[in-house]
C-alpha cells in the first residue's frame, strides 16, 4: 500500500563535477540551493541583483550581466533619503548614490566574470506578477516599500513571459561555456498576498511559458521542485511556521533528490566530506586552548588539505 506520491528528478546524462561553476538566480529556492552548494564547497554565485521573482526582471538582470552594463546615477531613484535601483533587491539601497552604484556595479562585474566559465545555471521563477513604477513607466523588480500609489500591479502577458525566457537562454548560451546546462524550476512558495486564485493563475502562466520555450533548446531542463513539495511532500510538517515556505527538512529532501540525479560520484563524495568538515568547524568547544581541541583542529586541517587536492578552486576560505 502506498501512502504518498513520490516525485523524482530524471537522472541527468551530464553531471556536476567538483570544479564546475554553478550560477543561481531567482526566488528563494535558488538561494537555498546555492547555500548548500557553498557549504559543499562548490563554486557558486547566487543572485547578483538580489532575490528576483518574475521572468522579466530576471531577464533584465541577466542581460545587464551579459553586457557588463554598469549603472549610473540616472538609473537610480531617490526616496526617503535613499538611492534605489528598481532592478535590485533592497539590500543594494544606501543613503548615497555612489555607494549604491558601487554595490551594484561590483556585483555586475563579478557576475559577468563568473558566468564566462559557468557550466550550470539554476533559474527559479516565482511569479508572473510585476509592478510598473508609474513616474518612470518602468517595470520594477522590487517596490522597496515605496507607497502603492506610485505603482500599478500587472500580470505579465504570455508574450512577455515567453520573450523573457527565450532571451534569458540566448544570453546565457552566449556568455557561458559552450556546454552550459540551464535548469529551470518554478518556486513552490505560494504568493498568498496576491490571493490564492491569483497565485494559481500566476504559476500556471509560468509553467505554460516555460515549457513552451525550453522545448526549443537541447541544453534546457525542467526540475519538478514545485511538484515535489506540493504533490510528494503534501503535508504542512514540511513547511515553516508561515505555512508557505518549505522548511529545512523539505529542502534537504529536494537537495538529496537533486544530487542523486545531477552529481557525479566524485562530487557526491566531495560534498559529503565537506559537509562533515563544515559541521566540525561550526563546533564551539568549552576550552578552545585545550590539547584535545588543538588536536581536533590539526585533524581538520589535514582533512581540508586532502579535499583541496581534489579541486583547482580554493575551498574553506
Amino acid at each position: 500500500m502506498k501512502f504518498r506520491t513520490e516525485v523524482s528528478i530524471e537522472n541527468s546524462a551530464e553531471k556536476i563535477e567538483p570544479d564546475d561553476r554553478i550560477f543561481s538566480v531567482g526566488s528563494c529556492f535558488s538561494s537555498e540551493m546555492s547555500a548548500l552548494f557553498e557549504t559543499g564547497q562548490l563554486q557558486s554565485l547566487c543572485n547578483p541583483f538580489g532575490t528576483l521573482f518574475n521572468p522579466y526582471s530576471i531577464n533584465t538582470a541577466l542581460r545587464k550581466l551579459h553586457d557588463s552594463a554598469f549603472y549610473t546615477e540616472e538609473d537610480l531613484i531617490a526616496y526617503n533619503d535613499a538611492f534605489i535601483s528598481l532592478d535590485h533587491h533592497t539590500s543594494f539601497t544606501t543613503g548615497f548614490a555612489h555607494q549604491t552604484l558601487e554595490k551594484i556595479n561590483t556585483q555586475i562585474e563579478r557576475g559577468n566574470y563568473f558566468l564566462q566559465n559557468t557550466k550550470w545555471v539554476l533559474i527559479t521563477y516565482g511569479s508572473s506578477f510585476i509592478y510598473e513604477f508609474l513616474p518612470k513607466k518602468k517595470y520594477a523588480a522590487n517596490c522597496h516599500k515605496i507607497p502603492g500609489k506610485y505603482f500599478e500591479k500587472k500580470l505579465l502577458t504570455h508574450l512577455e513571459l515567453t520573450d523573457s525566457v527565450y532571451e534569458t537562454i540566448v544570453s546565457l548560451k552566449d556568455i557561458c561555456r559552450e556546454d552550459v546546462q540551464i535548469l529551470f524550476t518554478v518556486s513552490p512558495v505560494r504568493h498568498t498576498k496576491d490571493g490564492m486564485t491569483e497565485n494559481t493563475l500566476s504559476k500556471a502562466k509560468l509553467f505554460t511559458a516555460l515549457h513552451e520555450i525550453i522545448l526549443q533548446f537541447d541544453n534546457c531542463h525542467y526540475l519538478p521542485v514545485y511538484e515535489m513539495l506540493l504533490d510528494d511532500l503534501r503535508d504542512y510538517r514540511f513547511y515553516k511556521d508561515d505555512l508557505i515556505h518549505p522548511n529545512s527538512q523539505a529542502i534537504q529532501y529536494i537537495w538529496e533528490k537533486f544530487g542523486a540525479a545531477y552529481f557525479s560520484d566524485e562530487t557526491k563524495d566531495f560534498i559529503t566530506e565537506n559537509f562533515k568538515i563544515a559541521k566540525a568547524l561550526a563546533h564551539r568547544p568549552l576550552d578552545d586552548k585545550s590539547l584535545k581541541h588543538q588536536q581536533f583542529l590539526e585533524l581538520l586541517k589535514e582533512k581540508m588539505k586532502l579535499q583541496q587536492a581534489k579541486v583547482k578552486h580554493r575551498i574553506f576560505e
